[in-house]
């Protein structure tokens, strides 16, 4: 086929479709000469340098979505079965609850004293336990009035007053009573003013809303020439081209990956009220904006621990352990998975291989189920301490967010 009035201008205008015309070709050998041996190759395929770019995924896979269709979604959480507090020690014999076990303050039914909190249910009889750092008594309640318990310890006449603030703990682990006495009395004298009453199941209510995200692509009738091509058959044998627009699919890429950092990063600002800057700017003075998100619902109402550092893998058991004994308070499930960066995961695979009698003369085979002919592992996907059993896997977004921070 001849090519006539071959274009020399071509380069920065390539044309729609994969067609040879007139207006396309484009002329190596033209008025350049033969310096055009210099043009470099061209590779068809980009360097993915960065390797998988996009941090999505992570919710999906742990089956933490959801649909909703309202401005506010609202949600109630299991309280604790057994009656357990923290109190300060106030004399000899009495105690002054403060909080429950999980920090929500008390508030004395009736009384509004500006706190969002609880009503402690320990009743006249109660059998309960006081553990702080001095003690562990066992004692009878004999009197409650409000938030003042009076007790009359077991073993001895009087407990150590400490006079901590939720210094002390005070658990409720059964009930006594005398011969012939009846349920709603409220002390030994039978002369009481109030009941007993009931407990009450209780349960923790939270509430959160959603964001609108925003973002596009913009493409003019010049730039729809940069454009991928992708070759397809069909099931008749016939061969077409599809074509896509590669930053179009980058900004659908990203778009994606924020819709999932938000549901990880975001946060909400303070209660609704007194106007803020953020909601002044969006036009919601007044009100609350903002989502409460993963990290941000873990740091206020989950366990946060910074022991695992790597700095010492004999430490790092020490701070392990401790999780344990959190886990054993909190009553946690004997499986977890554990989610991590690069870090957290090879101070994990340092802690572990130190258990290894030969760790520190060099590697021993067999108890990594390793052998001479195979690829030395030093790496841990699970272990067993205690009672529970822990998986471990590295979190693309973790490893990733931290090198965008440090770049």
């Amino acid at each position: 086929m001849a090519i006539s009035n071959p274009g020399g201008n071509l380069n920065s205008v390539p044309a729609h479709i994969q067609q040879a015309l007139q207006s396309n070709y484009l002329d190596l050998n033209g008025s350049a000469g033969w310096g055009q041996q210099y043009v470099p190759d061209l590779m068809e395929k980009e360097a993915e340098v960065f390797g998988p770019r996009t941090i999505s995924g992570f919710l999906s896979q742990v089956g933490a979505e959801e649909s909703m269709s309202a401005d506010q979604v609202i949600w109630s959480e299991q309280g604790r079965l057994h009656l357990s507090y923290k109190c300060k020690v106030e004399s000899t014999t009495t105690l002054l609850i403060q909080s429950d076990i999980d920090g929500n303050k008390y508030q004395a039914a009736g009384i509004s004293n500006g706190l969002t909190g609880v009503h402690h249910g320990i009743r006249v009889n109660d059998t309960v336990i006081i553990s702080d750092a001095n003690q562990l008594v066992k004692a009878l309640v004999i009197v409650v009035a409000t938030d003042t318990v009076t007790i009359a310890p077991y073993g001895a006449t009087t407990i150590t007053d400490t006079d901590t603030d939720n210094g002390t703990t005070v658990l409720v682990y059964g009930s006594e009573y005398g011969k012939g006495t009846k349920y709603d009395a409220a002390d030994g004298t039978f002369n009481s003013t109030d009941s007993r009453g009931a407990n009450e199941p209780v349960f923790n209510t939270f509430s959160n809303k959603p964001i609108i995200l925003k973002d596009y692509y913009e493409v003019s009738g010049s730039d729809a020439s940069r454009i991928g091509w992708v070759e397809t058959t069909s099931e008749e044998g016939q061969t077409g081209y599809l074509w896509y627009l590669k930053a179009e699919s980058d900004t659908r890429a990203r778009f994606n990956d924020y819709l999932e950092m938000a549901m990880l990063e975001g946060e909400k600002t303070a209660a609704a009220g007194a106007s803020t800057v953020a909601d002044t700017h969006l036009g919601m003075a007044g009100a609350q904006v903002g989502t409460e998100g993963l990290f941000a619902a873990i740091e206020d109402r989950g366990n946060i621990t910074t022991g695992v550092t790597g700095v010492n893998a004999a430490t790092d058991l020490a701070e392990f352990d401790a999780i344990l004994a959190e886990f054993d308070r909190q009553g946690a499930i004997e499986e977890n998975m554990m989610f991590v960066n690069r870090a957290t995961s090879l101070a994990m695979d340092d802690m572990l291989a130190s258990m290894n009698s030969y760790g520190a003369g060099g590697t021993s085979y067999g108890v990594f189920n390793n052998s001479e002919d195979m690829a030395l592992n030093l790496g841990f996907s699970g272990f067993r301490r205690g009672s529970y059993d822990f998986y471990k896997s590295d979190m693309r977004y973790l490893k990733q967010l931290f090198r965008k921070i440090q770049q």
